[in-house]
């Protein structure tokens, strides 16, 4: 079946000398992985190592045999480039990191309109943006409504905040974040791309990003945590 659509990278593993296994979250069909025949090779200018870095945003015509196996583009061009994400270091960091969670979340090959609408649209503000140092924090709490584990607010007044079943309660359980995590907690699920990027100090980001790995280890089977998470501290420290 020939299909054109839109397709975000989520990675692109070497195979062999000149070949890549490039995984996609496709807009029309959820994940897909595609062997790129020759990629470091020159002769194929339409399969530029360039169009595989980190969440870029790709219009690709592809062969899909949805067989579960790998299938293959016939042609691939950039959807709209982005100006600063690969030439900044933090946002380049952020964007390593955000592709790795997405690597270990989404699993499903099956379409996910919303989901693929808010990771190009974020990608975009951050493209456009400078003040991002909550950017993947709000990103990676965002995610959870489209993969379904988005925390119940009813209860966000309790002092406590239960990792397992992700909701507030008045009372501290095994699975519960402290009452100073817990507030950190809240203030970030207050907070906006355009809100202030200040209201965390260094440490407490930190401690807002361990909660949330955490917590997708919680509600996500065979979940890894990011190998890249060490040089996001090291960039944003």
């Amino acid at each position: 079946m020939l299909v054109k659509t839109k397709a975000i990278v989520i990675s692109a593993l070497k195979f062999q000398e000149k070949s890549l296994i490039v995984k996609c979250f496709t807009l029309s069909h959820g994940l897909k992985s595609y062997f790129v025949r020759d990629a470091f090779s020159s002769r194929k200018s339409n399969q530029k190592i360039a169009y595989f870095q980190p969440l870029t945003i790709l219009e690709i015509e592809a062969v899909h045999k949805n067989k579960g196996t790998l299938e293959n583009f016939k042609e691939i061009k950039i959807d709209s480039p982005f100006h600063s994400i690969h030439s900044d270091i933090y946002k380049s960091t952020i964007v390593m990191f955000i592709s790795e969670m997405l690597h270990h979340s989404i699993h499903e090959e099956e379409k996910n309109e919303q989901l693929f609408t808010f990771l190009e649209t974020a990608m975009h503000w951050l493209d456009n943006h400078d003040e991002i140092a909550n950017f993947h924090l709000i990103l990676l709490l965002e995610i959870t409504k489209y993969l379904g584990f988005y925390p119940d607010i009813s209860d966000i007044d309790m002092p406590f905040f239960e990792m397992n079943e992700g909701v507030f309660t008045p009372f501290h359980a095994i699975s519960s974040l402290t009452e100073h995590e817990s507030n950190l907690f809240k203030k970030l699920i207050d907070l906006k791309f355009d809100n202030n990027q200040k209201i965390f100090h260094v440490i407490e980001r930190q401690i807002v990003l361990r909660i949330l790995i955490d917590y997708y280890s919680f509600h996500l089977d065979g979940f890894k945590k990011p190998k890249s998470l060490d040089v996001l501290k090291e960039v944003f420290s």
